[in-house]
């Protein structure tokens, strides 16, 4: 009976263990299929990234903010979130509008321009008018007029806050901003939050530029370009698509997780001239508009202070991404003020 009880117990051992190889193997063939089913055009990863910095940024209350290297399937390498200058000295920062992280908050535009002394314009053109931009931007931009840079967020991620960014200028002149959704889990497009560890988040900018005037001469919306060039998490690559320069992933899940690990990534190289004013965007789609509720603004005095700047009566500016604010996380857009 002894021998019978052990030699049953083996079998169950032994059918328990091909049961579980085969499961194991039947799901490294699904993840290698879907990677060999992608069609698209972009890099694919999948996985967390390799953490170069923690964190680029310190503040109170604020989310680390790293910077990370992924490798893709076809062996190339990509930094995520994205290639920033934040870091770099060379790089102007932008005034503070509103920023809890250096506690610098103003309760209206008018008190923030008159804090500034001169020394923040930046110089496009000599004989130019001084233009005035408003920007808030969730997480992060970089901004370039012609080319030039002219102001870069003071926060990576968070918490939030809202900025000014003054130049002399001469019209026509080209806006190229790179905006960049930041993550907590690097490479995977994704933060903790709502009791989730892989939460996916959601991305936006607003932008209102005013002349010596103080009358408005350009606004986000839906007249100006933008391209997604990083799309993290994907559970399914198969819900990717492309059509033209349109990058999709409408028909992607943005469900929570508490295990995103295996998740995958599409990233696409930046073109070397995308700030210069030659460089040729007619191809790329043009923004799409979100509404403050979509991008939940309500609560923030980085936004909610200067209404009547944002959300001016007569012109007002629409928040702008990519056809995903939540999946897209690094996008660059770009207008010509005429």
């Amino acid at each position: 009976m002894i021998y019978l009880k052990n030699t049953l117990l083996l079998f169950v051992f032994a059918s328990l263990t091909m049961t579980a190889c085969k499961n194991g193997q039947n799901s490294k063939k699904t993840a290698v299929e879907n990677s060999e089913a992608y069609t698209g055009t972009a890099s694919v990863s999948q996985g967390s990234a390799t953490v170069l910095t923690q964190n680029i940024f310190e503040c109170d209350r604020g989310r680390e903010a790293p910077i990370g290297t992924s490798t893709a399937t076809d062996g190339s390498k990509w930094t995520v979130p994205a290639e920033v200058n934040f870091t770099d000295n060379n790089f102007p920062f932008a005034s503070d509008l509103f920023n809890p992280c250096t506690k610098v908050e103003y309760a209206s535009a008018d008190e923030a321009l008159a804090a500034l002394d001169g020394t923040d314009i930046i110089e496009v053109d000599a004989d130019g008018e001084i233009v005035t931009a408003y920007v808030f931007a969730d997480n992060y931009f970089e901004m370039y007029i012609n080319g030039i840079p002219v102001g870069k967020d003071n926060v990576p991620f968070t918490q939030f806050n809202s900025n000014i960014v003054r130049f002399k200028v001469n019209r026509p002149f080209t806006i190229a901003m790179k905006l960049v959704d930041w993550e907590e889990n690097s490479g995977l497009g994704s933060e903790a939050n709502r009791g989730q560890a892989f939460h996916p988040g959601d991305g936006g900018m607003v932008a209102v530029f005013k002349d010596a005037k103080n009358d408005i001469i350009a606004k986000t919306d839906a007249n100006w370009k933008a391209q997604t060039f990083y799309t993290a998490p994907l559970r399914d690559l198969s819900c990717a698509s492309e059509e033209g320069s349109l990058r999709l992933s409408d028909t992607c899940s943005t469900e929570d997780s508490s295990d995103g690990t295996s998740y995958y990534a599409l990233h696409w190289k930046t073109p070397s001239d995308w700030q210069l004013p030659s460089f040729d965007d007619n191809e790329w789609p043009n923004a799409s508009e979100y509404t403050n509720d979509i991008i939940g603004v309500d609560n923030k005095p980085s936004y909610t202070n200067f209404i009547n700047i944002f959300d001016d009566n007569e012109v007002d500016a629409q928040f702008i991404w990519s056809t995903n604010v939540i999946l897209d996380n690094e996008v660059i857009v770009r207008f010509t003020v005429n």
